[in-house]
């Protein structure tokens, strides 16, 4: 080796320097940690959810809706912006498909990173929560993978109401985002007629979740219970569901819990023609049937997600002002803050915001009539 020094002094070729002396064993331990890279310890796999009676898990924890734990540290904890973590989720359901047709594996792993990538930003705020809640179909988009995104934000997020740890709910999110493959299998215009479907085209409908359950299982699905749930997404409580008709203690409560969010979903963004419920008017629905349909708890864990007035609620005041409900307030849902678009004499020109949990004196009478649509 040429060392500086000798280049700096000049002349002709340097001399060959002298053996060096052998470094200490402290410098060459330093030495060797400088010029290796020590290879990346591989992450551990996060734990799976061990399989005992989830229906009496829930019940024993007390019903209490406390907001889920905070995280874990996790390979899957960087999420990025809501609008980017919704169209990834959409982007992939839109492969599924071609999955279907070819008889391709799914990409288990790519589906675990969006789904786990779906909880690390209900547990930072509400922004993909609201964003999922939307009722317009993104344009290009087809209906499923629409609807199949929001179902699955809508479960993750009842099950953080639940306080599920962090892999359940990757799991719960996982088992939502593929609980209606099935429904690409039945023939073209089926779901624009769920209204009034053929005795034929009832049974074909009926049979989606044992299709989906079917063709999971040839994927072999990496996550205990998913199939399962899956294929019981549509049994109730009082045995009135299907395929099977099972009665609700033989329900897996995360068949429950997507089958909840599938049914507010499907409500506030149907597959046919008809209008949609608006946000409020879904949730009223779902309680007036909530001890045929859904346990008392999850319908709980659902009202204290969405409230009577969420976001965009037109709503009236105790004083006649007129405004649109912008952010819930999770301790007080009945006193949001709300965006006043009209005074007692007419529109004001410039809308402002008032939070009803601060202000005493003032409350909501109830949604406000908006044009018919």
């Amino acid at each position: 080796m040429v060392r500086m020094s000798d280049l700096a002094r000049g002349g002709g070729s340097p001399a060959p320097p002298p053996d060096p002396a052998p470094p200490p064993p402290a410098e060459k331990s330093r030495r060797a940690a400088a010029t290796t890279t020590p290879p990346a310890a591989p992450p551990s796999p996060p734990p799976r959810l061990r399989e005992s009676s989830l229906y009496a898990q829930v019940h024993a924890a007390g019903a209490s809706l406390a907001p889920a734990p905070a995280a874990s540290p996790s390979p899957f904890d960087e999420t990025g912006p809501a609008e980017l973590i919704l169209d990834d989720l959409r982007s992939f359901l839109a492969r599924v498909p071609d999955h279907l047709k070819s008889d391709e594996p799914l990409p288990w792993e790519a589906l675990t990173r969006i789904v786990a990538r779906v909880v690390g930003s209900l547990q930072t705020g509400g922004g993909l929560f609201w964003l999922a809640n939307g009722t317009v179909v993104p344009k290009g988009s087809d209906y499923l993978t629409f609807h199949q995104a929001r179902v699955t934000v809508l479960a993750v997020r009842i099950g953080m109401t639940l306080g599920y740890e962090r892999q359940r709910l990757v799991d719960l999110g996982m088992a939502a985002a593929l609980s209606d493959i099935g429904l690409w299998q039945l023939p073209a215009g089926v779901l624009r007629r769920l209204d009034a479907l053929s005795s034929e085209d009832q049974s074909q409908y009926h049979a989606h979740p044992r299709v989906a359950a079917e063709r999971l299982r040839r994927w072999a699905a990496p996550v205990s219970g998913l199939v399962d749930t899956v294929l019981q997404h549509h049994e109730r409580e009082q045995g009135q569901g299907f395929p099977h008709g099972l009665p609700g203690p033989s329900i897996r409560v995360e068949a429950k819990i997507v089958g909840l969010a599938d049914t507010y979903m499907a409500l506030t963004a149907p597959p046919s023609l008809r209008p949609g419920l608006r946000l409020h008017e879904a949730v009223r629905e779902i309680v007036r049937g909530r001890h045929q349909a859904f346990p008392s708890l999850l319908v709980k864990a659902l009202l204290s997600e969405m409230t009577v007035f969420p976001p965009g609620t037109l709503v009236r005041l105790n004083t006649g002002e007129v405004g649109t409900v912008v952010v819930v307030n999770r301790n007080h849902p009945l006193r949001p803050r709300v965006e006043i678009v009209e005074g007692k004499t007419g529109p004001l020109a410039t809308p402002k915001i008032v939070d009803l949990s601060e202000a005493p004196f003032l409350y909501i009478t109830g949604p406000e009539a908006e044009p018919a649509r």
